[in-house]
């Protein structure tokens, strides 16, 4: 018996927003929708539930999991049993059983027409009777027939979470467009923990006709292969650390992984005055394969600029340091507006146009159209910068102040903006210097619409100064997380906290993650254990080919008090698990990034004396002495579009493929990092192997990536680099309005916030400057303790009427040195700062009274 045929195209539903429990979804630059369910859609669905007798399997290669595959069992309502409409969003639809079936009488048909949003599907219904039971860390194959007049389609999956109940998944495979019967074949991820049910079905998200039958999924037969350590045991759980024999030769604190698998190291002036004052700018590139540094001539000084690689593999580096503070207070750092771009090809810069403001310390976020957005840092006149950029990627410049949307917000200097699956921003809440700036220390920032939207649970939001954020592997799980942090003006202790959010809940809001584990601190007699809260800023968080999380290196205090510690940690559990530790001091102005052979390299510390650590450390995971790495033999080409399939043949069985974006990391931050799932089709030799590129370029915006390959063991290949996305800026323009999108964050609490009143810039210094004379109070033995004019506490928490620029005697002392001259000095000089000239602006700490300097 079959069900009655699908109503015809012109008897539409137009039902904006109807969707089952967990299918959270939004589209690219259109109105948002809420949620609704159909009155009568939801009285049929019930009435379904209520009277569903589960019934037989049909006919199927055995042990197909799925119930009713082919529809071919009516049930209560007017759809086959086991099976539910879904879906979401502004559009005409028609979901139902149709008789043009592909074996049987019976296969279902979805409509889209007038679509503005959103997209439909039939999706085996979320129940204890209909839901396939799988297993944690299992995978499956699944199999579809369908025939589609768009490619606008994809196998949508969802996961019942134990704890959660049922929540999006991911999609796993967009399909062509297919005039007859095709089979479409991919095999899940491995199923997360806490995960018992999933529910799948095939999504319609553009005008066009879907019509799918004999649906499977088979789990997959892999044992893992018995683990074999190569190393010692200790190796084996916490991996290595090497300390390589050749110094960096230049002062770097700008790290960037280039496409030919070089390393990119941007000093400028390295935070030395005396190379500031003689013109000496300065950059390297590293060549992993021989170990040797190339020194490359710098134009300008490019100490603290920003930088992002673009679509096209080069490096487009932003603003940078127009002048050091002065010693008379009459300004503080500057920014310059100058722009290069780095070109890994001949290893030179090339001059852009000019940026519309100065910007020292700039976040820079590439977007799924190439283009790249620019916040914050300071101006040319040390104030802070409200101008939003923006880079053209068709244009190849800087646009023009009237061709920017601006809310005239100043973001903070380096602050975190993260490119969501939708095209919006997400601010981490991690940023360099300072405090104070408004809401709740995290938001969304919808550039499109020109507002931001706070959101909430970002614990200690002034003191997340130089903590780290990082898109969460894989990057389809829209999940970041934050880790430690200080604040340079008030200097306490560094914390241990960790935040998580789930962007894709239709309200987000980050959650208390596990305590960051602590390691031993040198406060300035040598390393002892960390007790209380002693946590640690100057983190450094660098994403592993095995789908993890390194935290690495850091400090206690403000350019002081170097932490030894370092841990993994797992998004699938949300743990850390300690592992060897850097032996070399990594605090103020290092970095930490991933190697294409899947080691982590890391270089710099810049302490309060001024001193630089020119030691280059490298570190081996534990995977690296776990046996035989898998190897990708061939790939198929290595120029990726978006949604296309492409072949790679590897040298044994994996479990997961992946993209990684290259590291342009400094000061804690790169916001760029991401981690990109490639589900696979697997052919039965297990070898040959499809990779299904994700059809959004908001989760892999365009660039070259390391294409990594990982086996059961969780021992990961060696990388193979590939580009994705096309450099031409109309093709990624179609890619982004083809792109399937979901209605993540689309109903946030807190109300969006529109453009501020203009403003040239944002004031930068003095508040910060009261407020801490206020909390420190006078000095012993120094009388009221004189507020400088100098704006440089809020900037950097050092008080410059003492020494040159590269020195930080801190404004605020930790709350553990008594508040005398004498044992101030005793822990300045404890940490290498010797006695230092007096500026001309007075003696605001006291500290040469008793001529102790």
């Amino acid at each position: 018996m079959s069900a009655p045929p699908a109503p015809p195209v012109s008897a539409v539903l137009r039902i904006p927003g109807a969707a089952p429990p967990g299918a959270a979804h939004r589209t690219h630059r259109v109105r948002r929708v809420r949620r609704a369910l159909a009155a009568p859609l939801l009285i049929a669905l019930v009435a379904a539930s209520a009277l569903l007798a589960v019934p037989p399997r049909e006919a199927a290669a055995e042990p197909n999991l799925v119930t009713n595959p082919g529809f071919e069992t009516p049930g209560a309502g007017d759809m086959p049993a086991c099976w539910s409409r879904a879906g979401w969003g502004d559009h005409d639809f028609t979901i139902g059983p149709t008789g043009d079936a592909h074996s049987g009488t019976t296969a279902m048909e979805v409509t889209l027409a007038n679509r503005e949003s959103g997209d439909r599907k039939a999706l085996i219904t979320e129940s204890t009777e209909c839901a396939p039971t799988v297993a944690e860390g299992a995978q499956y194959d699944l199999s579809v027939y369908y025939k589609a007049t768009t490619p606008s389609v994809a196998i949508t999956l969802f996961r019942h979470d134990t704890d959660l109940g049922w929540q999006y998944w991911t999609d796993v495979s967009t399909l062509p467009a297919a005039a007859d019967w095709e089979q479409a074949l991919v095999r899940t991820p491995v199923v997360p923990p806490g995960t018992d049910r999933i529910s799948w079905g095939v999504s319609l998200f553009g005008d066009g006709t879907l019509v799918t039958d004999d649906y499977a999924m088979v789990p997959v037969e892999a044992p893992a292969p018995d683990p074999v350590c190569t190393g010692t045991a200790q190796e084996c759980a916490e991996g290595a650390w090497d300390v390589l024999p050749v110094d960096n030769p230049v002062r770097s604190m700008h790290s960037v992984v280039l496409h030919n698998g070089k390393v990119l190291l941007i000093a400028g002036s390295g935070n030395d005055e005396d190379m500031f004052a003689a013109g000496t700018f300065t950059s390297a590139v590293y060549d992993p394969a021989d170990g040797s540094y190339t020194v490359i001539p710098t134009p300008v000084d490019m100490f603290c600029a920003g930088h992002v690689q673009l679509a096209d593999g080069r490096v487009l580096v932003m603003s940078g340091n127009r002048a050091y503070p002065a010693p008379d207070g009459s300004h503080d750092y500057q920014g310059f507006r100058d722009s290069y771009i780095f070109d890994p090809d001949t290893e030179t810069y090339i001059r852009t146009n000019d940026m519309n403001d100065g910007h020292w310390y700039p976040s820079a976020t590439i977007l799924g159209n190439g283009d790249v957005l620019s916040f914050g840092g300071l101006r040319e006149d040390s104030t802070g910068s409200v101008t939003a950029e923006r880079w053209s990627h068709e244009h190849e410049e800087w646009l023009p102040l009237h061709r920017v949307n601006q809310t005239w917000s100043f973001w903070g200097l380096y602050p975190a903006m993260i490119l969501m699956q939708d095209g919006r921003l997400f601010y981490s809440g991690s940023h360099v210097f300072g405090d104070g700036l408004p809401g709740t220390g995290a938001s969304i920032h919808d550039h499109d619409a020109n507002t931001i939207t706070d959101v909430p649970g970002l614990r200690a939001k002034d003191e997340r100064d130089q903590s780290a954020s990082v898109l969460l592997p894989p990057a389809q799980d829209q999940r970041v997380l934050t880790i430690g942090g200080g604040n340079i003006n008030t200097n306490p202790e560094a914390n241990r906290l960790t935040d998580i959010i789930d962007l894709k809940e239709p309200s987000p809001g980050y959650r208390p993650g596990p305590p960051l584990p602590q390691g031993t601190v040198d406060l300035g007699a040598g390393p002892v254990p960390q007790t209380g809260d002693q946590g640690k800023m100057y983190v450094s968080a660098v994403l592993l080919p095995d789908g993890t999380v390194l935290e690495t290196g850091g400090a206690l205090h403000n350019r002081a008090d170097p932490v030894f510690s370092a841990s993994v940690f797992d998004p699938t559990t949300d743990t850390f698990t300690p592992v060897a530790a850097d032996p070399e001091a990594r605090g103020y102005h290092s970095s930490a990034f991933l190697l294409p052979d899947g080691r982590v390299m890391a270089t710099g510390d810049n302490p309060g004396d001024g001193s630089w650590n020119h030691k280059v450390s490298v570190y081996s995971p534990p995977y690296l002495f776990q046996g035989d790495r898998p190897e990708i033999v061939s790939v198929d080409g290595n120029e990726w579009e978006y949604g296309e399939t492409r072949a790679i043949t590897v040298d044994r069985p994996i479990t997961r493929a992946a993209l990684i974006r290259p590291a342009a990391v400094t000061h804690s931050s790169d916001p760029n990092q991401r981690f990109v799932d490639l589900p696979m089709t697997v052919a039965p030799n297990g070898t040959d192997i499809d990779l299904h590129v994700t059809g959004n370029p908001n989760l892999a915006p365009p660039g070259w990536y390391m294409l990594f390959t990982v086996d059961a063991n969780g021992v990961p290949s060696e990388a193979e680099w590939v580009r994705v996305g096309e450099t031409d800026a109309q093709a990624l323009a179609a890619a982004l309005e083809a792109a399937h999108v979901h209605d993540f964050a689309d109903d946030l609490d807190a109300e969006p916030r529109g453009p501020e009143p203009y403003r040239e810039s944002a004031p930068v210094g003095p508040a910060a400057d009261a407020a801490d004379a206020e909390r420190a109070g006078p000095a012993d033995g120094a009388g009221d303790r004189e507020v400088p004019e100098s704006p440089t506490v809020g900037v950097t928490g050092c008080e410059r009427a003492y020494g040159d620029a590269g020195v930080c005697v801190p404004a605020v002392f930790p709350e553990s040195v008594p508040p005398t001259p004498a044992e101030r000095c005793s822990w300045l000089r404890e940490r290498g700062i010797e006695e230092q000239p007096l500026n001309g602006g007075g003696d605001p700490l006291g500290l040469s009274l008793l001529h102790i300097w």
